[in-house]
């Protein structure tokens, strides 16, 4: 204990001995002598990695002022968008916190709904990266690959559902950690509420209360947004498609917002020094430093400048760095780690380096080509392949002579996989499978559906992270406002 506290400043000692007493207020109301269960969601990024921090501290000085001590759970809730280094990142944390070899710690991973303990060397579960695959190229078909219902709707539903999980988990949590204060959590749960209001309700939620309703309410638009997304195919109602809301009746938030500020310029030396923690280049991409995944919302916009925009993909990047580094400044973040981005995307021939990276990335991730990626921007099988004949002139000329066949086949009732395939038509199947990477009943689906679904816009006028660029839409167009979103 006395090495971490060693790094920290005096008011974050301070705010670390108000936290535990609070606490143990806290439990007490919950009703729980001794012991009780408290649970941090860590993301392994640079602020959950404080904040797990700041609460190791408190569970030890907890233990040293009441002679008894709390679990401390903290819970991973793993995505394919995830690198390595991040696992790596919360390897060392545990390690230099102590945590592996303290029976009063609980370190779990979630992948999908199955809770294992934390292992740094896990494999990645197969059944996560094709969910995570289907919902990134539905999604990114219905919004012509808009960055953050792209990437990030499905996966901020995922990890709801991995709170739910992680607190109901064994003998149920009693205290969920948010670095978020009384007024963001109540615009935050009021903004759900809004959003539930436009889908369907369970019965039995309708005169719930509490964290649990909040999560049930998060459920109801799971399935409504999966629903519409993947159509009525087993891959819009699978269990991990919801949010999980089971959850103890009395399970509450505990904030450390009025104590402890956990932006990484001021715990800089715990970070880096006593956690060992590294900002590898593809897992600290802009406004992340747990994901790969903004590294890829950059890579399509220069993709869709090239090739939709029939510009440079240069300038197509270089819109969308702009960009998030505004959202950077926005978000206040150290002034060195701005300059590391800009540094990034600014040298001499970083663009062919780094489209390479993104692009094995995608590969080893999501089992993605860049083709699959620049259909995907052309969006050109919903609202009944309306997009179609740009995309295959641009992209599949040999096809273009097909057009009508290809319409055929999308209207025809659904494809069961190969062998409900007419034989005549299998060759014509492979080569739009082989084009977008998705299979012919996910097209068929996308075909039938519109663009721009209801929901995925009402999530996004809510949504901060967005903004306006200037660009323009051909070579030799004028120059443009556009609002674009990302991270």
């Amino acid at each position: 204990m006395r090495q971490l506290l060693s790094f920290f400043s005096v008011e974050d000692r301070k705010a670390a001995r108000a936290s535990a007493d609070r606490l143990y207020a806290c439990l007490c109301e919950q009703g729980t002598k001794k012991g009780g269960i408290v649970l941090v969601a860590y993301g392994g990024g640079k602020d959950s990695s404080y904040t797990l921090a700041f609460m190791r501290a408190v569970q030890l000085l907890f233990k040293e002022m009441r002679g008894w001590p709390f679990s401390l759970r903290s819970a991973t809730n793993r995505h394919a968008g995830m690198p390595r280094a991040v696992m790596e990142n919360i390897h060392r944390a545990y390690l230099a916190l102590g945590m592996y070899q303290d029976p009063d710690c609980e370190l779990l991973m979630i992948d999908g709904n199955a809770v294992r303990p934390f292992r740094v060397d896990a494999p990645q579960a197969d059944a996560v990266v094709a969910r995570n695959r289907a919902d990134i190229l539905m999604t990114g078909h219905r919004t012509a690959a808009d960055a953050r219902p792209t990437f990030c709707n499905a996966c901020n539903l995922s990890m709801a559902n991995a709170f739910g999980i992680a607190a109901s988990h064994g003998a149920g949590a009693d205290l969920i950690v948010t670095g978020d204060s009384a007024r963001e959590q109540r615009a935050y749960t009021a903004w759900i509420h809004r959003l539930s209001r436009q889908v369907p309700q369970r019965a039995e939620r309708r005169n719930g209360h509490g964290f649990p309703a909040v999560l049930g309410a998060l459920d109801d638009v799971a399935k409504a947004y999966f629903r519409d997304i993947h159509g009525d195919g087993e891959r819009a109602t699978e269990p991990e498609h919801g949010v999980a809301s089971r959850v103890p009746t009395g399970l509450r938030f505990f904030s450390i917002y009025g104590e402890t500020s956990y932006d990484a310029g001021s715990h800089w030396s715990l970070l880096t020094e006593h956690l060992g923690f590294v900002f590898d280049d593809l897992a600290f991409s802009f406004t992340e430093s747990d994901c790969a995944n903004p590294a890829l919302m950059a890579h399509l916009r220069g993709l869709k400048a090239e090739h939709l925009f029939g510009r440079d993909y240069r300038e197509g990047l270089r819109e969308y760095v702009d960009f998030a580094l505004r959202l950077m400044e926005q978000k206040e973040f150290p002034q060195q780690l701005i300059d590391v981005m800009a540094d990034r995307y600014a040298a001499p021939g970083s663009h062919e380096v780094l489209r390479e990276k993104v692009n094995s990335f995608a590969r080893d991730a999501y089992g993605l080509q860049e083709r699959h990626l620049v259909c995907m921007v052309h969006a050109p099988f919903a609202a009944g392949g309306k997009g179609l004949e740009r995309c295959l002139r641009n992209q599949a000329p040999h096809l273009l002579p097909h057009q009508s066949a290809v319409h055929a086949l999308l209207r025809a009732p659904a494809a069961g996989g190969d062998a409900g395939v007419p034989e005549g038509d299998r060759g014509l199947w492979r080569e739009l499978e082989d084009l977008s990477g998705l299979a012919p009943g996910q097209l068929q689906t996308l075909y039938a559906a519109d663009m721009l679904p209801s929901l995925v816009l009402s999530i996004l006028a809510g949504d901060p992270h967005k903004g306006p660029i200037r660009t323009r839409h051909s070579s030799d167009g004028p120059e443009v406002t556009e609002i674009i979103s990302g991270r």
